[in-house]
């Protein structure tokens, strides 16, 4: 029998499109969030095909972000962005609220933000 996947748990594709879509929504939406939301491009697109992309691939799904730029390489791509604690908080409060917002399994919403947090903590590149 195969083990279900964070992806599978998610939804799948539409599910975990939504999360993506809703975390950059919240991001153009959320006063608290307005300096991560200025490092990005004015249109969202690319961001939000690039995180779906690379989720996929993390939670079990197809790895669909390998396939087409090879090893994400995180941190290295984030390094021309400062990123500190606060840049780190504020990618946290749109992600988390787009995960209590979406996904009722209460252990799978532990899960996603354990795995978010440790994944943001890991971009951080400045103090502060």
């Amino acid at each position: 029998m195969d083990s279900i996947t964070t992806y599978d748990r998610l939804g799948g594709e539409t599910g975990l499109r939504q999360l993506v879509d809703r975390f950059y929504d919240l991001m153009s939406e959320l006063p608290a969030a307005e300096p991560i939301r200025a490092m990005h491009a004015d249109d969202l697109t690319d961001s939000r095909a690039k995180l779906f992309k690379f989720l996929s691939g993390l939670f079990g799904g197809p790895s669909l972000y390998i396939q087409e730029f090879g090893h994400p390489m995180l941190r290295a791509r984030h390094l021309p962005f400062a990123i500190g604690e606060n840049e780190r908080d504020q990618w946290l409060l749109c992600m988390n609220q787009a995960v209590d917002e979406l996904v009722v399994d209460k252990q799978l919403v532990l899960q996603l933000k354990n795995a978010f947090f440790r994944t943001a903590d890991h971009m951080r590149n400045k103090q502060g």
